[in-house]
């Protein structure tokens, strides 16, 4: 590969020829992973090394030379070290000018310094092209082959020719580059693969609260009261009954908080007179949790659905039904036939199994490789009238299941009701509200408010409106 002058690159070669010399700053094992797979691509790889003579485990085919000779071979180097150990580049600041420096690194904490390591190193190295890429992906993913893992590769950098070429780079590796703009957006990219599962953190909070809060209420009711009352032992209920009572308040509620941050929306909307108004963090946050909160509601749901299956073969059904029907016989009497009681358990039985194919429905539809597939009027047909359809399908099942015992004084235990009555509030709540907003009157306001109208215009200085961009209230699973 001939040399070239500062300010120009060569571009990528075509794949029947002899790929381009790569330096690697680095024997660890991303490093090492790396080469292993651009060697694969036909490139030529050279590392550099402190130690060159005492390296080892490298991929057959590289080089291995020190910083400074490594760095005379290619106009591509990828350093593959920590920031603490930057400090042997300032030694190389005349080579490494005009050359374009490949910054993989991570920190072990987000925002573990004031700057990102990228930006950090384009200080050090003012004169390189420093390039921001393959921090957000695994040495692993890097052995395991294209359909493993995932292949996406964040890159942003100041110099768009240099940021051009190593994006050729990771798509001649087989991976798919993403350009997320200069190198300011390095932070981000750093702090990316230190984050945990960030979107879910508030729904598994609020499951984990839900579960602990029904979970104590449940045992009051259902253990404590009879063993305070009557000295009756119910502990084993904790392995099946209580579960079976605490998945289903908890795939109800959270079903409800998916459409409840619409609703706050839309009343603060028609509240302000205007769409041109953020909403409070809190509620954006909320709203962006929509989908997280649907998926965590889908799983309490199935719970349910095979913790009911396994209630014929408990022991303490069998025992139950074994011991009535024996007492029947004994005493030659059997229970009336109730119609009324045949309808409530057969419609309970029927909402909960259409509440529940719809629910499946709308976590399906949620799926990446399904929505892709539908536009947005479909997705938000599914999304929003088919998630309130299936709100007030679980919640008409809930409250069938009560019956006519739903607020009957004597399913008060210690004055507390029943936990299924509790978990009927917040649903109950937004189905009402939501029924209030779809009014015509209410509605056709709203309706004007999110195409544009404001109550009072605020012009600013300059004469124009202060606008944000519209959010969509309708439920995103």
């Amino acid at each position: 590969m001939e040399k070239t002058s500062t300010g120009a690159f060569p571009s990528t070669m075509n794949s029947s020829e002899k790929q381009e010399t790569v330096c690697i700053f680095g024997t660890g094992d991303f490093g090492r992973s790396l080469a292993l797979r651009m060697l694969q691509c036909d490139y030529s790889i050279v590392f550099g090394s402190r130690n060159p003579q005492k390296s080892s485990l490298l991929p057959n085919g590289a080089a291995v030379l020190s910083y400074l000779e490594a760095a005379q071979k290619s106009d591509i180097i990828i350093l593959a070290v920590h920031r603490e150990h930057y400090d042997f580049l300032k030694e190389l600041t005349e080579v490494l000018k005009g050359k374009i420096l490949v910054d993989i690194s991570n920190n072990l904490k987000i925002d573990q310094y004031p700057e990102s390591n990228a930006e950090y190193l384009a200080q050090l190295l003012p004169g390189a092209h420093v390039v921001k890429a393959f921090n957000t992906i695994s040495a692993w993913a890097l052995q395991s082959g294209a359909l493993d893992a995932n292949r996406q590769v964040f890159v942003c950098g100041n110099d768009s020719k240099a940021k051009q070429r190593v994006m050729d780079v990771v798509r001649t590796l087989g991976l798919t580059p993403l350009d997320q703009g200069s190198l300011l957006a390095a932070k981000e990219i750093e702090n990316y693969p230190l984050q945990l599962f960030p979107m879910w953190k508030l729904p598994f909070y609020l499951s984990a609260i839900l579960c602990v809060f029904f979970f104590f209420y449940c045992v009051i009711r259902d253990i404590l009261y009879p063993y305070a009352n009557g000295n009756k032992d119910s502990t084993f209920r904790l392995a099946i009954s209580i579960p079976n009572r605490i998945f289903p308040i908890a795939a109800l509620t959270l079903l409800a908080l998916v459409y409840l941050p619409g609703v706050i929306a839309a009343i603060l909307q028609l509240y302000r007179g205007t769409k041109y108004r953020r909403f409070p963090d809190w509620l954006d946050h909320w709203m962006l949790c929509r989908k997280q909160l649907g998926l965590v509601a889908l799983g309490f749901a199935f719970l349910h659905v095979l913790y009911t299956l396994v209630i014929p073969i408990r022991y303490y059904v069998r025992w139950t039904l074994k011991n009535r029907t024996i007492t029947q016989a004994l005493a030659k009497t059997d229970d009336p036939f109730s119609t009324t009681t045949a309808w409530l358990n057969d419609s309970y039985i029927a909402l909960g199994i259409l509440g529940f194919f719809l629910f499946v429905l709308l976590g399906i539809t949620s799926l990446p490789s399904v929505s892709n597939m539908v536009n947005w009027r479909e997705f938000r047909f599914v999304q929003s009238k088919l998630g309130y359809l299936t709100l007030i399908l679980c919640t008409a099942h809930t409250m069938v299941y009560g019956g006519k015992k739903f607020l009957s004084p004597s399913s008060l235990r210690w004055y507390l009701p029943s936990a299924y009555v509790i978990a009927l509030i917040i649903p109950c709540s937004v189905l009402v509200i939501k029924f209030i907003l779809i009014l015509p009157c209410i509605d056709k306001t709203l309706t004007r408010i999110r195409q544009g109208w404001e109550r009072t215009s605020k012009p600013t200085s300059n004469g124009q409106h202060l606008k944000q961009s519209s959010i969509c209230l309708d439920s995103q699973l």
